[in-house]
């Protein structure tokens, strides 16, 4: 029998640890916090608790326009109880965290809760509280995962100057709140603070939101719209060059950004009650024993992993958020590294694909993309045509009350091949799912226009791009 030994417990520890265990490995899941790991504790489903609530209290402040008054004629005013939602988000992690506990006993997966260490060849040591226990294996899946990154220029002191993490553990939405990055955890915290009453401004160090290669930019440019319309203030291609607490209050220096060319300006000052500072992930490797292994690192600590998801050490595997942006930093990525790396331990051959990952943006509007964006697509050589739906043409979009967003198809010219999809509007993460089977089967535009959509739906906006595109 196999002996797999997966260190770290998140989406792709866990699923690797089931799938080993039901091909009839002996697996050992070592994991020093909770079962689950930042995707249920501090990221993927908390956030969207959170981000349900903050929904919630939108359509309540919205219930006038579906018809809905009170009895007495008067719509009642609602507000948000912070220590309400952080227990129900509290309440959402327990149930799942039980789930895979109970997953774990019935699938005899030994589960040490500790500090592994790698010791050399496939040793591994877990430092436990109740002394060491050894977990040595015929091979080694490290899914360490990564937290987050902490600025020498903002010291957190997880009061004024927060990070994502504590901004989910809020029982107060801050007065004023002023996020340092505009990426995805920053985007989607800003709208779900401002539904929740915050005065928000989003820093970002670059020139757009979400500079992300494979977002499109006219995505980006949609969200600084709606951005801008629920009252959400945007400084690009700005820094925060230092932040003071004075008197309760936090003083921020705004310097052009060093990462712009041409970016010009004078600092100024920006006073806020609270700096939320969301500019990154760093890997979790300390103390994991790397060198005694052969595991080797990128210069910024990363674990390297070929697309078999081997590292540099024989029979040590590395999966998820621990490899880095070299790869693709999302939950989902894991799991599918995770079955993956236990294809290989049990002597298959699999290997991964990283060109037709969907991810999902749960800002509002959400935003969904699978794919080469445009200017990806241009710079890889490829001659495009792209055509573009709008939400507001669609019954369906018109009868929700959800009018923000598009649909954006980038193909090749002559073939029609679909390189790359993009979604801004309700349920965009939803709606990613066909146009990814699109990309990922090399369908093209005349395909998906010739699939039958059911009618009134959201997906009609992927029909009626392809349509679009068509028509030329």
């Amino acid at each position: 029998m196999t002996r797999i030994t997966i260190i770290g417990a998140g989406p792709g520890g866990y699923t690797a640890a089931f799938e080993a265990a039901r091909a009839g490995a002996e697996v050992t899941l070592v994991e020093r916090a909770d079962v689950g790991g930042v995707c249920l504790h501090s990221g993927c489903i908390p956030t969207k608790t959170i981000k349900a609530s903050a929904e919630a209290l939108e359509t309540a402040g919205r219930l006038s326009e579906f018809g809905i008054r009170a009895a007495a004629g008067e719509l009642p005013a609602f507000q948000a109880d912070m220590a309400a939602v952080v227990a129900r988000k509290d309440k959402v992690r327990g149930i799942l965290r039980g789930g895979l506990e109970k997953s774990c006993a019935a699938l005899k997966i030994r589960l040490l809760r500790g500090r592994a260490e790698l010791t050399g060849g496939l040793g591994v040591e877990v430092h436990t509280e109740s002394g060491v226990e050894k977990a040595d294996a015929d091979a080694i899946i490290l899914a360490t995962g990564s937290r987050t990154l902490e600025l020498p220029s903002l010291p957190l002191d997880h009061k004024y100057i927060i990070s994502s993490d504590d901004a989910l553990n809020l029982t107060v939405a801050p007065k004023r709140l002023l996020i340092v990055g505009g990426g995805v955890i920053g985007c989607e915290l800003a709208f779900i603070f401002r539904s929740f009453g915050s005065e928000v401004t989003v820093v970002e160090g670059l020139n757009r939101l979400l500079p992300i290669p494979s977002v499109d930019e006219d995505m980006s440019r949609l969200l600084q719209r709606e951005a801008k319309k629920h009252g959400i203030r945007v400084e690009l291609a700005k820094t925060v060059k230092s932040a003071v607490v004075r008197d309760g209050l936090v003083v921020c220096t705004l310097a052009p950004s060093p990462f712009v060319p041409g970016a010009t300006g004078p600092e100024t000052e920006a006073e806020t009650d609270t700096v939320l500072v969301a500019v990154g992930r760093s890997a979790n490797v300390e103390g994991l024993g790397l060198d005694k292994a052969g595991v080797e690192t990128d210069v910024r600590g990363w674990i390297k992993a070929d697309d078999r998801m081997r590292t540099s050490a024989p029979g040590i595997y590395a999966i998820g958020d621990a490899l880095g942006p070299a790869k693709v930093m999302l939950a989902h990525m894991a799991t599918a590294e995770g079955l993956c790396a236990v294809a290989n331990c049990l002597g298959k051959e699999a290997s991964m694909d990283y060109s037709t990952v969907p991810s999902g943006i749960f800002t509002s509007p959400e935003i969904g993309t699978v794919g080469l964006s445009e200017s990806e697509a241009r710079e890889k050589g490829f001659a495009v045509r792209c055509a573009a739906f709008q939400f507001r043409e669609l019954g369906k979009a018109q009868a929700m009350g959800e009018l923000p967003g598009m649909f954006k198809l980038v193909c090749e010219e002559g073939t029609g091949k679909v390189l790359g999809a993009h979604i801004a509007g309700a349920h965009a993460t939803d709606l990613v799912a066909e146009a990814a089977i699109a990309v990922a089967k090399g369908l093209t535009a005349s395909d998906i226009a010739h699939t039958i959509h059911a009618h009134p739906t959201l997906a009609e906006g992927l029909y009626e791009a392809a349509e679009a595109w068509l028509r030329g």
